[in-house]
């Protein structure tokens, strides 16, 4: 790279000033950013009659950024599907010149590199820093010859599909193994009196699970360590410990080992878990109801398979009552009430079996995802060294 020119965007880029003129009734795209070079997307539509403020009309394969958030990797390359997308001053575009290639400079965005020069174009005070104009147009870059621009792109663009492709592969598997555990832990393809032939039986989750709360007088001299639920039943997580001293709680829930656990007001988004030994002893609010198994009927993980699923979470939410999403609370007499069927404790530990290997499954291919993702980040790091 030392041998190539070094030029000031100043002579790469010219600043697109097309004024929106829009149409009171028609709805236009408005465009943002994901910071960190994770491109440029629509924030949804806007009806021109709602729209306040002059507007600027962005084009496919400009450059795009955000004076704000361009020092956090906020700037990218419009895709087609934005072309006369409509921005704010606060993100302003540029035309490329004949020199420079619009898909190479979509690459260099995203590297440290560009990010750090963007950062040294930004001036103000805390929580009031902007990119300004001038000094990024005065920062300098190398720039290849064209030829050598494309040769890079082709080879960064074959290296992005590769890391597509292992990503597709990864998915078909783990979504493969995930539709054959939901299978044979519910058994749809068969009716109901094959299953009974099996010896499977229907029967309300509270045959087999009761609910075990282990309420604790909250101290105001005591730290109480605390978990949350991820979405799409991911499992728990740690979170800060609550203090006693700060929390206007008055109660709180001890958490043991392989109870099962779900969030009240996040159920219809998957927020069921097993406690793992790791948060044994933990706390929750009284927002995280618990649940003993009787495990000479059912097994922990065979009941965890059957909150996998948006059908299950949808199911449950449906028959609850709520204003909003965001205030749809799942009670526990709903879990209990829940029907399903039981298959006998030899088919759950086969099914126990298989969730174990789905879930080694998923450790492995995250190792292998982790690998994958910085394949491009370190690539383009070496190229724009």
């Amino acid at each position: 790279m030392s041998r190539w020119p070094i030029v000031p965007l100043g002579e790469l880029l010219r600043r697109s000033n097309e004024t929106a003129i829009l149409d009171f009734d028609t709805e236009y795209h408005e465009v943002t950013i994901r910071l960190w070079g994770k491109g440029v997307i629509s924030r949804g539509r806007v009806r021109g009659g709602d729209v306040g403020t002059s507007r600027q009309v962005v084009r496919a394969n400009q450059l795009i950024l955000s004076k704000i958030d361009a020092r956090n990797g906020a700037i990218g390359i419009v895709p087609p599907e934005l072309d006369g997308a409509i921005v704010s001053n606060d993100f302003p575009s540029f035309e490329f010149a004949e020199k420079l290639d619009s898909a190479y400079m979509g690459w260099l965005v995203r590297s440290t590199q560009f990010v750090e020069l963007c950062k040294a174009a930004s001036e103000g005070t805390t929580n009031r820093i902007r990119i300004k104009d001038d000094r990024f147009l005065s920062q300098q870059i190398h720039l290849p010859p064209l030829e050598k621009q494309q040769t890079i792109v082709a080879r960064l663009d074959q290296l992005a599909n590769k890391v597509r492709q292992v990503n597709e592969h990864l998915d078909a598997a783990e979504n493969d193994a995930f539709r054959l555990l939901i299978l044979m832990a519910t058994r749809r393809d068969l009716s109901d009196e094959q299953r009974k032939s099996m010896g499977w039986k229907e029967i309300a989750i509270g045959d087999f699970a009761k609910l075990a709360l282990s309420p604790v007088t909250v101290d105001a001299n005591e730290n109480y360590p605390n978990i949350g639920i991820y979405s799409f039943a991911k499992g728990l997580f740690e979170k800060p410990p609550i203090e006693g001293s700060r929390t206007s709680a008055k109660t709180l829930y001890q958490i043991k080992k392989g109870q099962f656990i779900y969030s009240r007001l996040f159920a219809f988004e998957g927020g069921y878990a097993l406690v793992p030994p790791e948060f044994d002893g933990y706390y929750v609010s009284n927002e995280f109801p618990t649940f003993d198994i009787d495990l000479e009927k059912a097994t922990s993980k065979f009941l965890i398979t059957l909150f996998l699923t948006e059908q299950d979470w949808q199911e449950l939410a449906m028959s609850s009552k709520g204003v909003g999403d965001r205030r749809l609370r799942i009670q526990p007499e709903k879990i209990l009430h829940r029907k399903i069927w039981l298959p006998p404790l030899k088919e759950q530990e086969r099914i126990e079996k298989m969730f174990d290997a789905y879930q080694a499954l998923k450790d492995k291919h995250a190792v292998i995802r982790a690998a994958n993702r910085a394949l491009i980040p370190a690539t383009l790091e070496r190229v724009f060294q």
